[in-house]
């Protein structure tokens, strides 16, 4: 059976979010938290009746709305309106957020029942979330699969490129080995040239000699 879902809140950028979520780990999952925001005192639950009728409606959805504002939460929210006058204005000091205060079971009844949500409203919502948690988990899924076909796609391409490379590479050495054993043969045929020179140049020169006697 789907557990019964809670109301969370917190600040992150621009916006005010909430979500209905069976525990503080869904909803860090759902909001993309990287560190513990309820540990940090940035989060916590909420009996909001508005706020939590709103998130029942889209249980896993995360709503926003600007920062700073009491107006209702929405799954598509505007930016706050004063933030170019905000950057005109000094900056003041903020102020920590107080830590959440626990809450017993008999005031999240009361708060359930402020609400509007029965049990069967509840299981639906829980449903629902798990419906919607099911949506982000084969999103994520399909992120990933298509991230390891680009990797895969790039991986071979380098390995072609790097193939190519290669058998470039072989060549070269194959030509400039050719080349030098072709000026190894060209020297040896040099120096015998040389030799052969200098010993028919003697004889020649010989011959001239004694003819000039």
């Amino acid at each position: 059976m789907p557990r019964k879902l809670k109301t969370y809140q917190t600040s992150l950028g621009f916006y005010d979010q909430a979500v209905a979520a069976p525990s503080m780990k869904a909803a860090l999952e759902a909001w993309g938290a990287k560190s513990n925001l309820f540990h940090q005192g940035l989060a916590k639950e909420t009996d909001d009746s508005d706020i939590v009728a709103a998130t029942m409606a889209a249980p896993g959805v995360v709503l926003r709305r600007p920062v700073g504002s009491d107006g209702p939460f929405t799954e598509h929210a505007e930016l706050p309106t004063d933030l170019a006058d905000d950057e005109d204005k000094p900056r003041a000091r903020s102020k920590a957020k107080p830590k959440p205060k626990s809450k017993s079971k008999k005031r999240l009844a009361k708060t359930a029942a402020r609400s509007g949500i029965d049990d069967q409203d509840a299981r639906k919502a829980a449903a629902a979330f798990a419906k919607e948690e099911q949506r982000r988990e084969s999103a994520r899924r399909k992120e990933e699969a298509a991230r390891a076909k680009e990797r895969a796609r790039r991986e071979k391409a380098v390995a072609a490129a790097e193939a190519v490379l290669e058998k470039a590479r072989r060549d070269h050495e194959a030509r400039a080995d050719a080349i030098e054993t072709e000026r190894a043969a060209l020297d040896e045929r040099a120096a015998a040239e040389e030799a052969r020179w200098d010993k028919q140049r003697i004889k020649l020169q010989e011959a001239l000699r004694r003819a000039r006697e």
